[in-house]
């Protein structure tokens, strides 16, 4: 069957996407998966319950007869969706419908974009925006209130940082948050200062907080206008279930209302916002919510923060920045204030995430966990406490994972991103555990791959292809940045499939097309076990399906 015929008949089957009263059965298809010990198994057909779920996969001869609507997959590449462990959807909407600066060259350019963006929009009144690098940039120096003065001076901007750890603000910010040279550097954040002590318009972590309460909040309709632009954007690249690592009140109120409606078209696991009070207090009191909506939106997890991030230095290190002697980063808290944070979420039922990107930070989360178990024994292992990102992790450290039953969630294209200033930060001696997935595998740590978008760009393909290569998008460096610490292609999907799906306690659920899992699942136009790495980057995606239901479809 041609292809275009292919997917009127799957719209045609569905009936706007219901999952047929029969079920389903998709044949034709090169099918791929992973079973429960990771090994790929290979099948030409799948049949799918009315229940959303897979019954039987193998050739289509051999699967029980039944009278069930039939999806003829033209020969593409049947396989499971790809689980993102480490994203923020309603952000990846926002930063689609506002300024970034990700693909500016230079200063220069950045100025220019945000100028014609600015001049674009007199009816606004912030410009708010982010993606912007100055290691890209090549300045050797963060960029200046008075810099972006000359794009935008009679209205504030504040533009965040490509790692969301930093906010560049123009005079018009700074002056409406009050801050002055006599403004003191608040607890986990710094604000950066010339030679004279005048604030020079970069806030680093907890500091943004003080431009960031000036910013009128989002209404109800640009939340669910971001999630709109988010899903369809994760759904188009084959990604059915997404780890949302920073979850607001607002942003849940909206996702349960959604999940509760049937109206979530791919499922998400949520991470709590920790830092909000006022919600982890109600949190606390409800407990968990393990599932609504099918298996749609769940928030069973909350989401901590150990330090920044290496690129605005504010990542903590166990010893002075190597590039800046002066500075080792910034802790958040102190062990005794993390472990209180941990203490109560983990009593309430919650799997507790640590962001964690420096080695003294990774130490002081797992010392964290480490005194949980001492406290609540198996009731906190089962919880499946994780590592966000552990990124540079002191080699003696690295076995705590494992020991610790603590699963490290990272994101292959940070390595990819950073490698241009990296062991800059860290120098030659320390870079030997950063980025270490295969040390992490080794030593027995389980691991969750995702991209952190909008931070990244959230294609599940370009993670495949740096968690396989090492290297750019470009082939660079050739043969892959220490590419001894590459995960080999199986090694890759499972990361992004069975292991995310384990992450979020769903692995009896998704990640894998084996009987009785959600039928999850991607038609792709090549192999990603078989194909290139190169060719990796090129996938298309042509259908989506989650639970059964045909919620996105590439016209050829």
């Amino acid at each position: 069957m041609p292809f275009k015929t292919l997917f009127a008949a799957a719209v045609l089957t569905l009936s706007g996407g219901a999952v047929s009263a029969q079920g389903l059965l998709v044949h034709n298809a090169r099918g791929l998966t992973l079973d429960e010990r990771g090994r790929v198994i290979r099948f030409d057909a799948m049949q799918v319950g009315a229940d959303g779920r897979v019954i039987a996969i193998g050739k289509l001869g051999e699967l029980p007869a039944g009278d069930m609507q039939r999806v003829d997959a033209g020969g593409r590449v049947l396989m499971p969706g790809l689980i993102d462990a480490h994203g923020h959807v309603l952000s990846l909407g926002a930063a689609r419908r506002s300024l970034q600066l990700r693909d500016t060259a230079d200063l220069t350019a950045a100025l220019a974009a945000i100028k014609t963006h600015a001049e674009a929009r007199p009816e606004v009144a912030w410009i708010t925006g982010g993606g912007w690098n100055q290691a890209v940039w090549k300045l050797d120096r963060f960029p200046t209130a008075a810099e972006l003065d000359t794009a935008e001076s009679q209205r504030p901007v504040f533009l965040t940082r490509v790692d969301g750890h930093a906010g560049w603000a123009n005079g018009r910010a700074l002056q409406l948050a009050g801050i002055t040279r006599d403004t003191p550097d608040p607890a986990g954040g710094r604000i950066e200062r010339d030679a004279s002590g005048e604030p020079t318009g970069v806030l680093v972590d907890a500091a943004m907080g003080l431009v960031e309460r000036q910013i009128p909040a989002e209404d109800a309709a640009e939340l669910a206008a971001n999630l709109d632009t988010a899903e369809r954007e994760l759904l188009s690249l084959g990604i059915t279930s997404a780890h949302d690592a920073g979850i607001s009140a607002a942003a849940d109120q909206l996702l349960r209302q959604r999940a509760a409606a049937g109206q979530l078209q791919m499922r998400i696991y949520g991470m709590a916002r920790g830092s909000d009070e006022a919600f982890m207090a109600r949190l606390r009191a409800a407990g968990p919510l393990p599932d609504l909506g099918n298996g749609h939106y769940a928030l069973r997890a909350v989401k901590l923060f150990a330090d920044g991030a290496l690129g605005s230095r504010g990542a903590a290190l166990l010893a002075p920045y190597a590039d800046a002697p002066q500075t080792r980063g910034l802790l958040f808290r102190s062990d005794a204030e993390l472990l209180a944070q941990m203490r109560a979420a983990a009593k309430a039922g919650f799997q507790v995430n640590v962001h964690a990107i420096g080695d003294a930070a990774n130490r002081q989360a797992l010392a964290g966990y480490e005194a949980l178990a001492k406290e609540m024994g198996s009731r906190s292992t089962q919880l499946r406490h994780r590592i966000e990102h552990a990124q540079v992790i002191a080699l003696t450290d690295i076995p705590r994972f494992a020991k610790n039953q603590v699963i490290a969630s990272i994101q292959p294209t940070h390595a990819t991103s950073d490698m241009n200033m990296a062991e800059d930060r860290v120098g030659a001696q320390r870079i030997q555990g950063a980025y270490a997935w295969q040390r992490l595998l080794k030593s027995g740590a389980s691991l969750a791959c995702g991209s952190d978008f909008p931070v990244e760009e959230p294609s599940p393909w370009a993670g495949l292809y740096a968690a396989i290569t090492r290297e750019d998008a470009a082939g660079k460096p050739v043969g892959g940045w220490y590419r001894q610490q590459a995960l080999n292609p199986v090694q890759a999907l499972d990361c992004f499939t069975r292991g995310a799906a384990f992450a979020a306690h769903a692995e009896k659920d998704l990640g894998l097309l084996t009987p009785g899992h959600r039928a999850d699942f991607i038609l792709a136009d090549r192999d990603p076990l078989t194909s290139s790495p190169a060719a990796l980057l090129k996938t298309r995606v042509l259908q989506t399906w989650v639970g059964g239901r045909l919620v996105f479809t590439r016209e050829p």
